[in-house]
């Protein structure tokens, strides 16, 4: 039986892979040890190991790596301690393959380990790029140390062929998230606005904003931004979700805040949880930065207004509106999407079937004797 390791650090990860769990548990050629980190153990992010589906059930290891701030120094704290104590780890339990999703520090410190440790990684979502932060060099770092790549498109596999990958080993598998939400049985939007307190609400927007991690000292700026053009539309309400643990997080985080104690048709939820799909479905259209508004939300038919550079480099829907950090620009794009909802094409680049089995499939047939030497492929 393979002795297969899969890492969740954060709510937004754990959501993409949530059914590739279920699909290895219920293999019975697979020993999966599910391994809980990063932001699912801190309170200010929600705690969110609660929300992971049928925990006691699943054979899991909790390690927690001290995240307190968004600040230079305390990342690299958390990611050394990382590095200790998943190395540890995985000198105390037989590993036969890590399964690691995307391109977080924490996810990177993991893939270290097993570098070090000399234990073979399946990484999902390389070849993409995001050109304002960190996560590009982070992400295509994790290609150069895993021996197998499960990526979203052709696009994408080109490029990890860029990197020196055979072609044997790039496997185009389509997008996780893209895949859950074809699935997805959603809750009504009253049930889930019950939840969060808010059971008579008509209409919101989601508002998911994150630092671009490498433009220093401008994301406040930025971020205002995009509240000042917010302020416009009174009747609308706003929904936000928690920041991720990057740098100049905290000081969004105390931003959002401010904003929602002077304007009563906005809230921040610090963790959409398991619901997060169904919130998404009934939203008037997603508004930020974030990842889901170009992976997942065309799949959710739902528009989204992707503001600066953190997501530049990806392969986008047409219902996906790209626009720069102007107020008079975002104000302009938020009244189009809301008034094109219904009529945008939301065929999503990054589905492409049955994503989880697709991957267990391979799994399966893969062979793990000597997986983890490797060539560099020049072209």
């Amino acid at each position: 039986m393979k002795k297969i390791a899969i890492v969740t650090s954060t709510r937004a990860d754990y959501s993409i892979l949530k059914n590739l769990i279920s699909h290895l548990r219920e293999n019975k050629k697979m020993n999966l040890k599910l391994i809980i980190s990063g932001t699912h153990l801190n309170k200010k992010y929600g705690y969110t190991i609660k929300e992971i589906d049928n925990l006691n059930a699943i054979n899991h290891k909790k390690i927690d790596i001290n995240i307190k701030t968004s600040s230079e120094e305390n990342i690299s704290k958390s990611f050394s301690l990382g590095v200790k104590k998943f190395s540890s780890y995985l000198k105390k339990n037989k590993t036969d393959l890590v399964i690691l999703l995307g391109d977080r520090y924490e996810i990177l410190a993991f893939a270290i380990s097993c570098l070090i440790s000399r234990i073979p990684i399946a990484h999902i979502h390389g070849g993409e790029i995001t050109q304002s932060v960190i996560d590009d060099s982070i992400r295509h770092s994790i290609t150069k140390m895993s021996q197998i790549h499960f990526v979203a498109n052709k696009i994408y596999k080109k490029r990890v062929a860029q990197l020196g990958e055979e072609d044997s080993r790039i496997f185009i598998v389509g997008g996780l998230g893209a895949y859950n939400l074809s699935i997805e049985k959603f809750q009504s939007k009253k049930k889930i606005l019950k939840k969060i307190g808010l059971p008579y609400l008509k209409k919101y927007i989601l508002i998911c904003f994150h630092p671009e991690t490498l433009n220093k000292n401008s994301n406040l700026k930025n971020f205002k931004k995009i509240l000042n053009a917010l302020k416009s539309f009174k009747d609308q309400f706003f929904l936000f979700t928690m920041p991720n643990s990057d740098q100049e997080s905290d000081y969004i985080y105390q931003e959002i805040k401010k904003f929602i104690s002077n304007s009563p048709n906005s809230k921040l939820i610090k963790s959409l949880g398991n619901k997060y799909y169904s919130f998404l479905k009934h939203s008037e259209l997603i508004i930020g930065n974030s990842s889901s508004g170009v992976l997942e939300a065309p799949s959710a038919k739902v528009p989204s207004l992707n503001i600066g550079n953190r997501q530049t480099g990806r392969v986008m829907a047409n219902s996906v509106l790209n626009c720069d950090f102007n107020e008079k620009n975002i104000k302009k794009k938020i009244s189009y999407l809301l008034k094109m909802k219904k009529k945008f094409s939301y065929k999503n680049p990054y589905y492409n079937g049955k994503t989880p089995l697709k991957i267990v499939k391979i799994l399966e047939n893969l062979n793990f004797n000597n997986l983890i030497n490797k060539k560099f492929r020049d072209i």
